[in-house]
């Protein structure tokens, strides 16, 4: 039986992850501790998997993030439009405070319906869940047997999460993400299967 893995992972901290601000398209890099989280995932990662192809956000965080990871499986990380983050319009910088005070409603949506979101000047969580879903199950068709990794942004990896499982977009809150989050899906016989989430056991000792 031919066995495919992908491991999906989220990004190394930002600066704009510690003050809590909408991130989205803007294209910030990994502060200090994102960096020693990019390398401690690059280190499990090298360590436990025998890695074939690397793909990524182009987006500066995640392309460090695998670059980091690629440089200890020794593969070239590859940036695909299909994963980059959501694109929060005009919250794109903005503190949770700051996007309830200028839309409180489209606000009230993202924390209780966020099925039913479209963010004011950007995408709705249904188009990036439909873009990220296609290409997600265009590179397992590309790559049966072979393990690769992805590595993209909170948002993105929680709306894979529930592609893969086949449940409803309303329940994306129900998905944990945590920064330089290690994620393990394997197909067998055509069906996805989600073997690990959340995985955050490599940070332990970081600072």
């Amino acid at each position: 039986m031919s066995l495919t893995n992908i491991l999906l992972v989220r990004h190394g901290r930002t600066e704009w992850n510690r003050e809590d601000r909408f991130r989205g398209r803007a294209d910030i890099a990994l502060d200090e501790l994102g960096i020693k989280q990019a390398q401690a995932t690059a280190e499990r990662i090298a360590s436990g998997w025998s890695v074939s192809m690397i793909y990524c956000s182009p987006l500066k965080r995640a392309a460090l993030t695998a670059e980091t990871i690629g440089r200890k499986t020794g593969h070239e990380a590859i940036p695909l439009n299909g994963i980059t983050d959501v694109d929060f319009g005009l919250w794109q910088g903005l503190s949770r405070e700051e996007a309830q005070a200028r839309d409180a409603e489209v606000f009230r949506q993202w924390q209780s319906e966020p099925e039913r979101v479209h963010f004011p000047g950007g995408e709705s969580l249904e188009e990036v869940r439909l873009r990220a879903g296609q290409t997600f199950d265009d590179l397992i068709m590309q790559h049966e047997g072979r393990t690769i990794v992805l590595v993209s942004h909170r948002v993105v990896c929680m709306l894979l999460i529930l592609h893969v499982l086949e449940v409803e977009t309303s329940h994306f809150w129900q998905i944990g993400q945590d920064v330089c989050a290690l994620n393990l899906f394997q197909v067998r016989d055509g069906v996805c299967y989600a073997l690990m989430l959340n995985d955050t056991g490599h940070l332990n000792n970081l600072q």
